[in-house]
């Protein structure tokens, strides 16, 4: 799965070709070490449909503030350079997938 930082995430997120998955993180969060897992399954099953990418919050606060991101983990996917959906809190793969169905 992708790190990505305050410092590339227009290259690595905005101007990507396929939808993105960002997931806003934190290490102290629970919630997102069990979703890391979840997430790079999904990395690895939908590579060629969705790219997944991780912006820990606490080293990225520019990111973090622009998208008023207030609970961790966030999920943001963005098309065309642009947020198309927002989703808060763990989940389990397969819900993760039919909430993300719309956007693929």
């Amino acid at each position: 799965m992708i790190e990505v930082t305050d410092g590339d995430f227009a290259s690595e997120v905005l101007g990507a070709d396929l939808p993105v998955l960002v997931e806003f993180t934190a290490d102290w969060c629970p919630p997102c070490r069990q979703m890391a897992p979840v997430l790079k399954a999904l990395a690895f099953e939908e590579g060629d449909r969705l790219k997944v990418v991780q912006l820990n919050v606490d080293q990225n606060p520019e990111t973090t503030n622009a998208y008023k991101v207030l609970s961790m983990p966030t999920f943001m996917v963005f098309r065309a350079g642009e947020p198309v959906k927002a989703m808060v809190g763990a989940r389990p793969k397969r819900r993760l997938l039919e909430e993300l169905s719309d956007v693929l």
